[in-house]
């Protein structure tokens, strides 16, 4: 799932600070899973705004609404009737949310309301770590179905570098080294020989280094025709 962290209020507050009337627009799909953009962090973001606006000695008039996805123009037109009652909307939803909207209601002012980190998800309750880094040609395959591109801090994909100690990763000793973690799966499975050879450079053109990407499903596509 896409992992994302609220702004913080001080932050969100700087941006709106001409607006009197907002709008507070979550999302149902991943932010509310990581507990940054559902129905209880977007009431909990109005409730600290109105406080500190009363604290200013001003007033600000907010709504709110969860929309089921974001990244949907199905459920984006959802608030297509309401849109135009703001002076401007938060958006608690990854970098996609925003966007969407802002496409489909160009006339209306949009604000991030997160910060999109990553890829990944919970290792335990309250902890999110990264897992995949969208490059577009997955190959984990080749390394026991752990990814070095997204956890390795260099994106190695021919073993471990000289700078790992002990397990730990020598950007940061709190990260495990994947490859350590890869070796030594391979070796207690008696396929070691599996990561003898060189790989050839990756084809960087499939992940975001190419461009903005795309993904089409012909069947769906001819289906709305």
């Amino acid at each position: 799932m896409i992992v994302a962290d609220r702004k913080s209020l001080e932050e969100i507050l700087t941006m709106v600070k001409d607006n009197k009337k907002i709008l507070i627009a979550g999302c149902k799909g991943c932010v509310t899973v990581c507990n940054v953009g559902g129905l209880k962090e977007v009431e909990i973001l109005a409730s600290s705004m109105k406080i500190a606006r009363k604290k200013q000695g001003t007033h600000i008039d907010i709504d709110i609404n969860v929309l089921e996805r974001q990244c949907d123009n199905e459920y984006v037109a959802g608030v297509s009737d309401i849109i135009g009652n703001y002076d401007a909307v938060i958006s608690l939803a990854c970098g996609v949310g925003p966007q969407f909207l802002s496409e489909m209601y160009p006339d209306q002012t949009f604000y991030p309301g997160v910060n999109t980190t990553f890829f990944g998800g919970a290792t335990q309750h309250g902890v999110w770590e990264e897992r995949c880094a969208g490059c577009g040609t997955c190959a984990i395959n080749n390394f026991g179905g752990l990814c070095p591109i997204a956890r390795c801090a260099k994106s190695l994909m021919n073993g471990p570098c000289g700078g790992s100690s002990n397990g730990a990763c020598e950007i940061n000793k709190d990260t495990v080294c994947i490859w350590d973690v890869i070796v030594r799966k391979k070796m207690d499975a008696g396929k070691l020989e599996d990561l003898i050879g060189v790989r050839g450079i990756k084809n960087w053109r499939t992940a975001r280094d190419g461009g903005p990407r795309r993904s089409i499903r012909e069947e769906l596509v001819q289906g709305n025709i």
